[in-house]
């Protein structure tokens, strides 16, 4: 029976080392002993791991007390060992070596059996033995007599005489193959001579052709024009149409710049003189795909602008720019047609423009754009802008903007600053319609409470007339409203389910 024994907190417990690590409340109620717990042991179990039968106290034997004393410990027996183990570890038989020294023995200073192992005491220094190969002694050489020149070059001494007189023969041998080639080179060479002169002649009264002094007039008015937006850049042309320092290009020229967030742009203008300046966009018009430029110079070459009711189809004209960024380039043509018009868009630049072209067949390349159009008068009739090409390169379908849209575009940037255009409030399919006795522009969208949706034109009318301007397709009919006025009336003429109908319509600002 186990007991439990309690501590009452009185005051007066001695104070010991067991009172002071006791943290229990003198009022702390006292528990008593939890039950034992043994659980049920099988007879299968018991059998397996139980003592053996007979077996009543632990397995460990006991030697038997000797004089009376007690037995402190089991007692260990050594018994032979195995015949297999003594067989493969064993000392081979009438063998007296030892592998260490024997624990028991005497002297316990004596030294382990076999030689001493230097890699084995940290005491040993550092040494290097003896080389694999033994390292041949060499022998010096005598000293030899040096050799002369006469023995460096014949082998054998000569004599100072033998050389000069060679030396003399060889210089009159020189001498002689030169008399003999001199003689020779002018009589076999019969093609060439130094005695003949080229004369050129100049005659200062012969007048050059109109296209040379036009050239000549209208060069210094022409600009180069370099865009550059990081690691990235375009060239254009441009025109000085002001001697303040104002000049017109193309939108998409310096569209690259217009629309640079990183403050990276620059603009740089060379003139034809090779002086560079730096030009700020003063406005630009995506819609007619024009802008213009300002630069701080002086004394500037302006451009003498025409007016386009006087361009007519076969007038001779130039087109002086910086086709791929080859400056002061100048060709030649004629006016191949009028009135036509051609829609304008291209990639890194926001220009989306149908323009009223003047088409010529003078060779226009990229790098051109924003250059002159100028007829034989050195008046400016257009600015050239884009070129139709399968290839890419110039195959004499050249357009330029004509020169009464470029005025009054240009005077409204240096004005406002930017350009509003007339709408009519509908959009077209992008194909024309045409039967056999006319053709239009069909009606895709109108757009709510716009000019034409007011007007009461809707969706599939076929419009073939806008003011005085035929309308043959939908680039043709934007043309014809872009020339009309902000505000006007104009006349629409359209067909309706197989009837023509005139339709008036405000034009609005966009």
């Amino acid at each position: 029976m186990t007991t439990e024994s309690t501590n009452t907190g009185s005051a007066d417990t001695p104070d010991s080392a067991a009172n002071r690590g006791n943290l229990r409340p003198s009022d702390a109620p006292v528990l008593g002993p939890r039950a034992v717990y043994r659980p049920n042991v099988d007879t299968h179990t018991a059998r397996a791991f139980g003592r053996p039968s007979g077996q009543t106290g632990s397995f460990a034997e006991h030697a038997a007390p000797q004089n009376g004393s007690i037995a402190l410990g089991p007692q260990s027996h050594n018994r032979p060992p195995d015949t297999v183990l003594a067989e493969a570890f064993g000392r081979p038989e009438g063998s007296t070596e030892i592998l260490q020294r024997d624990p028991d023995a005497a002297d316990p200073a004596a030294p382990a059996a076999g030689p001493a192992d230097p890699w084995r005491d940290p005491e040993t220094g550092a040494r290097l033995g003896a080389p694999a190969v033994a390292t041949p002694q060499t022998t010096s050489m005598p000293q030899a007599e040096k050799l002369s020149a006469r023995e460096v070059l014949f082998g054998t001494r000569v004599a100072p005489k033998a050389l000069t007189l060679l030396a003399v023969v060889a210089l009159a041998i020189g001498v002689l193959g030169g008399l003999v080639g001199r003689l020779t080179a002018e009589s076999a060479a019969p093609l060439t001579s130094r005695k003949v002169a080229l004369d050129q002649s100049s005659n200062f009264d012969q007048p050059h052709s109109q296209i040379a002094k036009v050239a000549n007039a209208v060069l210094p008015s022409v600009v180069s024009i370099r865009v550059t937006v990081g690691d990235n850049g375009a060239t254009g042309s441009g025109v000085v149409i002001d001697g303040a320092g104002y000049i017109a290009t193309n939108n998409h020229v310096v569209s690259m710049a217009a629309q640079d967030k990183s403050h990276q742009a620059g603009i740089q203008v060379t003139f034809s003189d090779g002086s560079r300046v730096p030009g700020q966009i003063v406005g630009r018009d995506p819609k007619t795909d024009l802008a213009v430029l300002k630069v701080d110079v002086k004394n500037l070459t302006v451009a003498n602008l025409g007016k386009s009711k006087d361009v007519q189809v076969g007038d001779e004209v130039l087109a002086i720019g910086s086709p791929l960024g080859l400056s002061k380039t100048v060709t030649s043509g004629i006016v191949s047609a009028l009135h036509r018009p051609v829609a304008l868009s291209g990639e890194g630049s926001d220009t989306k423009a149908v323009i009223d072209a003047v088409q010529t067949d003078a060779a226009i390349n990229p790098g051109n754009s924003g250059g002159a159009l100028v007829d034989m008068e050195g008046r400016v009739i257009g600015i050239n802008t884009a070129i139709r090409s399968e290839s890419g390169g110039s195959v004499g379908l050249g357009f330029a903007i004509p020169v009464d849209m470029v005025a009054e575009v240009a005077q409204t940037l240096i004005h406002n600053g930017e350009m509003h255009h007339p709408i009519i409030g509908l959009s077209a399919r992008s194909k024309q319609v045409a039967n056999d006795v006319m053709s239009g522009a069909a009606v895709a969208d109108v757009a709510p409470n716009g000019p034409a949706a007011k007007a009461g034109i809707v969706e599939n009318d076929v419009i073939v007339k806008i003011g005085d301007r035929e309308v043959t397709g939908p680039d043709e009919m934007v043309v014809a409203v872009q020339s009309s006025k902000i505000g006007q009336t104009v006349n629409v003429q359209l067909i309706r389910d197989g009837r023509q109908v005139d339709v008036p319509v405000t034009l609005e600002s966009d």
